[in-house]
């Protein structure tokens, strides 16, 4: 069991950096976008809503608090509490969708989504189109990462309430955890280079606190008891 979970997690972490791999090329351009354009950034920064990014961003640390504790269930035989942490992650995962779809509408209906019909009032219309096209980009690939995740722990939540986890064999829960964790590393990055660039120094302070909040869960004791 040792050796198969050491092989699973080895896959697991090479399929994680063919995904960071992934999401590289897209934080590239838009950096190098950022340096060419730096007010323009600033700009279509300022059309996101920092309240709503920032609410999904707690929600999603509360999602990984959830999910590591849905391992730690397993890892010691407790069925319920594992099958009531993923449920509580896939809630919040939910929640997080849904607070997306309407930042999505909002932008829909102020006509900013990039294309023959978008629309800013301002000298930097061309270039906060590319803003805003690496928005729905990288936030459109995290929210189907989203939804993938959001797949592969109702299948997890299938096979806990069917009991197939067990101290021995938890190997499942572990794996799609890392899945799980590394959407939401994804999303701590792309908050602060997205939301934050036309804010106050009182956001950054912020999402400086949710980065510590962030770490403090993966710096969790093993020993945390049910």
């Amino acid at each position: 069991m040792e050796q198969q979970l050491e092989a699973s997690t080895l896959g697991m972490w090479l399929f994680l950096v063919t995904e960071v791999m992934f999401f590289g090329g897209l934080f590239l351009a838009y950096m190098l976008y950022r340096i060419w354009y730096p007010e323009a950034w600033s700009e279509g920064s300022l059309e996101l809503d920092i309240k709503l990014g920032g609410f999904n961003t707690v929600v999603l640390i509360g999602s990984s608090l959830t999910m590591a504790f849905a391992v730690r269930a397993a890892q010691t035989g407790w069925r319920k509490g594992t099958i009531w942490y993923l449920v509580g992650t896939m809630i919040l995962g939910l929640t997080f969708l849904v607070v997306k779809f309407f930042e999505y509408k909002h932008k829909y209906d102020h006509h900013h989504i990039p294309g023959p019909n978008f629309v800013f009032e301002g000298p930097w219309e061309n270039q906060v189109e590319i803003f805003m096209a690496l928005y729905f980009a990288m936030t459109g690939l995290h929210a189907l990462h989203m939804l993938i995740g959001f797949g592969i722990l109702s299948v997890i939540l299938w096979m806990a309430y069917k009991n197939k986890f067990s101290p021995q064999w938890y190997t499942p829960v572990e794996m799609s955890g890392l899945y799980w964790h590394f959407v939401d590393i994804v999303w701590i990055f792309l908050f602060p280079l997205l939301y934050l660039l036309g804010a106050s120094i009182y956001w950054h302070f912020v999402d400086i606190v949710w980065i510590i909040l962030f770490t403090l869960i993966y710096l969790l004791p093993d020993d945390v008891h049910h």
